[in-house]
């Protein structure tokens, strides 16, 4: 069974730093992609950065020169690091993979882990 557990959540004052990370049960190379989604008390899940198997990596417009996703290999591990946060970047942090087995595009995700941007 895949499983994706994140990690590094917590509370953080506006202009601070987190590393969030995504440990995956197996190789994170069986994915299509993976990405990083948020979602915020009354909003939507939305995406806030994605990297392809390929390395191809695109951000949400709010989050660009501010977040980097990022991948180890050897860990089958995804990271996204959080700079500069603000408080609109509190919100719920889930980790997603997306893998294409038997003609279906299935998405797996984590439990998801809190981020919290406050004085």
């Amino acid at each position: 069974q895949v499983q994706l557990v994140e990690s590094g959540g917590g509370l953080v004052q506006p202009g601070g730093s987190l590393r969030l990370s995504c440990a995956a049960s197996i190789s994170i190379f069986s994915f299509n992609a993976m990405g990083w989604y948020r979602q915020a008390p009354g909003k939507e899940r939305e995406l806030v950065a994605r990297i392809t198997r390929g390395s191809t990596t695109n951000y949400a417009d709010s989050v660009k020169g501010r977040f980097t996703i990022s991948r180890d290999t050897a860990k089958d591990t995804v990271y996204l690091q959080m700079n500069s946060l603000k408080p609109e970047d509190t919100a719920v942090y889930y980790c997603n993979g997306e893998r294409f087995l038997e003609a279906t595009m299935r998405n797996y995700w984590g439990q998801g882990t809190q981020v919290a941007v406050s004085s």
